[in-house]
């Protein structure tokens, strides 16, 4: 991707992409209104930075929706908990004239400040790979948790052999480096770990070929620190309530991967906050994503009306609204539209409902059965919590969890179907009776 720029509007200009995205509506309109609610929010999001859990843009981020939706009306508060963290200083690979940056991948080993000096060596070749640093090349995919199959059974038979440090290829889309999710318990491979982006990887498989010894740095600092999952109620004296999560963190801006959710769920919240809906509403932004949903488990656990006081919990997660990109050899090319991979799922009860709500909207447009097994990412804990009516998104975007998914990745015009949408899905949710 090109050098990042702080305006999306900027970036379209410069690109020669004004063309892209819907016609513009008519001055005036309801679209126009909406379309500038949405975009002020991708833009302010973005404007927070990295968001990783507890860190200055998550939580400046979580304090802005604080006060954004108490002046809605709706009575916020902080759930408490503390997430693992690391500040690099050095992430580092070099072989003789070959050097790349590396994303250092959490729970964070650190060498010391000389670095692992040792051995280069495919994990994918058989042999002993005592004292090496195990290079992992994965197949062509989009990348997200460390806990995928072929990352933890390639992590597992490298400590086997006797790896020292491990330096994982996300072979993707973009050949940039993926950054991966992993469990907050630190659970996975416990020695120096790091990803290379698949563009700067070549020269260093070749040396791994060759038995040639590089030198891995990772140093900073690293722990765990305070975060928050913001909470925010509407009670109407109603017999049950409406949930409606999201996340806000992530490894890094993440602008469509977290804003464009973000987007859709404030919207939702602004018309909540007035809607004739005979529900509580309780609205969820959760910190800790990235740690194999920290956040959203512990509101879950302690902090979320029971299932039998639910009427319907919605989660809006990763990739909502994205923008496609054609793959033109080593260059991505935008396209007007939203990628496709994102997945919607509804319980039995809300299916046909959620798809005539989603028709025509590429990737959500068929809504799978949400079960114990298809509901996807935070949805499916709720499911098996005995959460019985839920709606539900995830996606995945070529920029997922990398540190080019900024402004260029996702547009307001992109956002505001779906979030229309959503609200077209839940009204026709509500006026479902919740035992049938």
């Amino acid at each position: 991707m090109a050098q990042l720029t702080s305006s999306r509007r900027t970036f379209l200009g410069v690109a020669g992409l004004a063309g892209l995205g819907a016609a513009a509506p008519a001055p005036g309109s309801s679209d126009e209104a909406d379309l500038g609610v949405i975009e002020g929010t991708l833009e302010r999001y973005a404007g927070f930075g990295v968001k990783a859990s507890g860190g200055p843009g998550d939580q400046a981020c979580g304090a802005w929706l604080e006060a954004e939706l108490a002046s809605r009306g709706y009575v916020p508060r902080r759930q408490l908990f503390e997430a693992p963290f690391f500040e690099p200083l050095q992430a580092r690979l070099t072989c003789g004239d070959a050097a790349a940056t590396l994303v250092p991948q959490a729970i964070v080993a650190f060498t010391g400040a000389e670095g692992l000096t040792a051995p280069l060596r495919l994990a994918s070749e058989p042999g002993d790979l005592s004292g090496a640093i195990a290079l992992i090349v994965l197949p062509y995919s989009r990348w997200i948790t460390l806990l995928q199959p072929e990352i933890a059974q390639s992590l597992t038979d490298a400590r086997r052999r006797g790896a020292a440090a491990a330096v994982i290829v996300t072979t993707g889309p973009t050949r940039e480096a993926v950054a991966l999710n992993v469990s907050a318990d630190g659970s996975g491979f416990d020695r120096p770990t790091a990803i290379l982006a698949p563009k700067d990887a070549e020269p260093f498989i070749a040396a791994a070929r060759a038995g040639r010894t590089g030198n891995l740095i990772l140093t900073g600092r690293g722990g765990r620190r305070g975060a928050f999952n913001l909470i925010a109620r509407r009670d109407r004296a109603a017999p049950k309530t409406l949930i409606l999560s999201t996340p806000r963190s992530g490894w890094f801006s993440c602008a469509a991967e977290r804003g464009s959710g973000l987007a859709v769920w404030l919207w939702l919240a602004e018309w909540l906050a007035t809607a004739e809906v005979d529900v509580n509403v309780e609205l969820v932004a959760t910190s800790g994503h990235e740690y194999q949903f920290l956040g959203g488990e512990l509101y879950l656990a302690q902090a979320a009306p029971s299932p039998d006081r639910t009427r319907l919990w919605v989660h809006i997660g990763a990739s909502a609204a994205a923008r496609d990109w054609q793959e033109f050899g080593p260059r991505l090319l935008p396209l007007p539209s939203a990628d496709a991979q994102r997945f919607l799922t509804a319980t039995a009860d809300l299916l046909e409902s959620t798809r005539r709500a989603f028709k025509g909207i590429t990737g959500l447009e068929a809504t799978y059965l949400a079960d114990k097994v298809m509901a996807g990412g935070e949805l499916t804990n709720v499911l098996h919590a005995g959460y019985r009516s839920a709606i539900g998104l995830y996606g995945v975007h070529r920029y997922f969890h990398t540190q080019d998914d900024d402004l260029r990745c996702v547009s307001g015009d992109l956002v505001l179907p779906v979030a229309r949408a959503f609200q077209t899905a839940i009204l026709a949710a509500l006026s479902t009776s919740s035992e049938g």
